[in-house]
């Protein structure tokens, strides 16, 4: 492996903490033999109440792996056209998480690259959530899984960053104001505009 795999008990209780924590641990992927692994450089988080957030209507069943306790993969469709994934992030019960927007590929690039289906240069191969997903082969099938215990897709640890940003979150609409996007500052993965970038 890697990297020693995070425990439920490193993890923040706390949607926002636990965005900036992610920054700089890795999301591994276990295809049969191959592993693939990515450097998380970007995340946003989405709150109790949220009403961005897709558990501000409710638990339900699209959205129930949102609602498990802390470290579980929630994985959904966005815009009917790419999968998106995103880490739980409070206690059982609690609608919250974390959307994980950008990786820095560090472990399987080819295999990810083929995932990807286009000859694109490292930078752009998981630079954004729908890019992300399709490198490391995430669909609907992962959907509530440990991220602290299976053996398909995990969280290992990794360096935190030595300087982190904060932006307003992209592409959404309703509380778009807030500043819940999370980046490693300096890095050329980090998706969105240049300007949003800055520290």
């Amino acid at each position: 492996m890697l990297a020693q795999r995070l425990s439920r008990d490193q993890l923040p209780a706390d949607a926002a903490q636990l965005a900036r924590f992610l920054l700089g641990r890795l999301i591994v992927r276990q295809i049969g033999e191959e592993l693939l692994a990515g450097r998380i450089v970007e995340t946003e988080a989405y709150l109790p109440g949220d009403a961005a957030a897709h558990s501000f209507i409710g638990r339900t069943a699209r959205n129930n792996s949102l609602f498990l306790e802390r470290g579980h993969a929630y994985v959904y469709r966005s815009y009917g056209i790419h999968w998106a994934l995103n880490v739980s992030a409070e206690s059982e019960g609690v609608g919250a998480g974390v959307l994980l927007r950008a990786i820095e590929p560090v472990h399987g690039i080819a295999s990810m690259r083929r995932n990807r289906g286009a000859p694109v240069p490292d930078r752009d191969l998981a630079r954004g959530p729908g890019r992300l997903a399709a490198a490391l082969a995430v669909d609907r099938s992962l959907d509530g899984v440990d991220l602290c215990a299976d053996h398909r897709l995990w969280l290992a640890e990794g360096a935190a960053p030595a300087s982190t940003g904060v932006s307003t979150r992209i592409g959404i609409t309703k509380e778009a104001h807030r500043p819940l996007r999370f980046f490693v500052a300096g890095s050329r993965f980090v998706s969105g505009p240049g300007w949003l970038n800055r520290v």
